[in-house]
């Protein structure tokens, strides 16, 4: 069960109201149409304690807006058992949905589109958004790098916004949409989702040449898709009768888990986490996108703070009169090794290379932007133009020219004493370069994962 902060809880009963409704904010945001309808605060200009919260259990608002209609296949029925036979790992996921899922049934909801695709994330990632399958899709709705450009999800040093789960949301729901468009089905839509359109489209036009029908459930396609859907729809009967599968839904009120605040200045993640009064990982259990310990007030960002704990960050915010960040950034005007890029920006090579991921051996390429400890000299927040475009890549240095032999001796000469001395010494030396060179360390991070095999789109 989900306990509230008991600021959230004294925000609601100094209300004279609630609202109810529609809970897209009234605040103006940036002036980027990307920006989510969060319920958005910034906190120059109006308090936390100015919103509401109605309250309704949210899984049946989730039930009540039920369109798509099960199939009697055994497919239905064969991914419904494996769900009955792992409660513990549906707990689990559902725990993981709580601080999610009120904003995706919105958005689903003003799209008037089915709210079983609200739980689609349960079938791509099992709602964690850290998650990342072999094929280098990211986030809970499984972004592949291509398609999240093309739904314009920022992947920079800064940011994968594949993660972000609220433009993830708005990017995966518009393209479900654009497939519904296309394909006329919802069916139809997930698997070309799930494969990709143009799969969809060959597999249909084999079935129209063989004069077969052309839906869903008629369609070649590999087992992942078949049961694409099946599983889906076993998550929809989990929730329209949990205890059939011996699972407790978490306690889930209508009404919004986090609000989106302003980033003015930038500030540490560390930091933002410390005035919110959360840990490091609970700040980022909301806010997954950032890949660097810094969070950037250039190219409108935001953080999302659960609701107590946003009052709590507006006001030791305002109390604190120090800098809020201690990291800044720099374009590389050249190719070069790391070592010599810590000595011209002044910076300590073992920083360089952990902050910016470099491994030993590895050369910064020219045009790289690297994060460095902000000095004197490089006061000011990092640009819009960086925010935006920042990127890092990374060379193996090319191998030595190979020395070519002088004065070469006929057969049955030797060398002299001194002479072989110093081949032994140059060949020593060739070899603790080449052991130097060859030592590539990098920072492996991994983490545990439920046994869900995770799909591209």
């Amino acid at each position: 069960m989900i306990r509230w902060p008991y600021a959230a809880i004294v925000m609601v009963a100094v209300l004279t109201g609630c609202a109810t409704g529609d809970w897209s904010s009234d605040t103006p945001t940036k002036g980027s149409a990307k920006l989510s309808r969060a319920t958005r605060v910034n906190l120059n200009k109006q308090n936390v304690s100015d919103l509401g919260a109605p309250s309704d259990n949210l899984w049946l608002r989730i039930r009540d807006g039920f369109q798509m209609e099960p199939v009697d296949s055994p497919l239905i029925v064969d991914q419904t058992v494996w769900l009955a036979s792992r409660p513990d790992y549906v707990q689990r996921s559902m725990k993981r949905s709580s601080p999610y899922l009120f904003y995706i049934v919105q958005e689903v909801n003003a799209r008037n589109m089915p709210t079983e695709l609200a739980l689609l994330p349960f079938v791509e990632s099992a709602f964690n958004p850290q998650a990342k399958s072999g094929a280098k899709a990211m986030g809970i709705w499984q972004f592949m790098p291509k398609t999240g450009k093309d739904f314009q999800l920022t992947q920079n040093v800064f940011r994968d916004e594949r993660r972000d789960v609220l433009q993830s949301t708005d990017a995966a729901l518009d393209y479900l949409n654009r497939l519904h468009t296309q394909f006329g089905s919802w069916e139809l839509a997930l698997a070309a989702y799930n494969w990709g359109a143009g799969n969809i489209l060959k597999a249909q036009k084999r079935n129209l040449a063989a004069g077969l029908p052309t839906d869903y459930w008629s369609l070649s396609m590999p087992l992942e898709t078949r049961a694409y859907v099946p599983k889906l729809m076993a998550y929809r009967a989990l929730v329209l009768d949990p205890a059939a599968f011996g699972v407790t839904l978490p306690d889930l009120e209508n009404h919004p888990y986090f609000i989106a605040v302003d980033v003015n200045n930038d500030i540490d993640v560390a930091l933002a986490a410390k005035f919110a009064e959360m840990s490091v990982d609970e700040f980022k259990t909301l806010n997954p996108s950032f890949n660097k310990p810094v969070i950037l007030s250039a190219a409108n960002q935001q953080i999302l703070l659960p609701f107590g704990h946003a009052e709590v960050y507006q006001e030791n915010l305002k109390k604190y009169n120090k800098p809020l960040s201690t990291w800044t950034a720099v374009k590389v005007a050249q190719t070069q090794s790391a070592e010599a890029t810590a000595q011209s920006l002044g910076v300590d090579l073992a920083t360089l290379r952990e902050i910016n991921g470099i491994p030993k051996g590895m050369r910064i390429k020219a045009g790289s932007t690297v994060i460095i400890p902000k000095t004197s000299r490089r006061p000011g927040d990092i640009s819009v133009a960086l925010a935006e475009t920042a990127s890092l890549s990374l060379e193996k240095p090319p191998p030595p020219p190979k020395k070519t032999k002088k004065g070469a001796a006929g057969k049955g000469s030797g060398k002299t004493k001194e002479s072989k001395s110093a081949s032994q010494g140059n060949s020593s030396s060739n070899k603790a370069t080449t052991q130097h060179k060859s030592a590539s360390t990098g920072l492996a991070k991994s983490a545990k994962k439920d046994p869900i095999k995770t799909s591209s789109n």
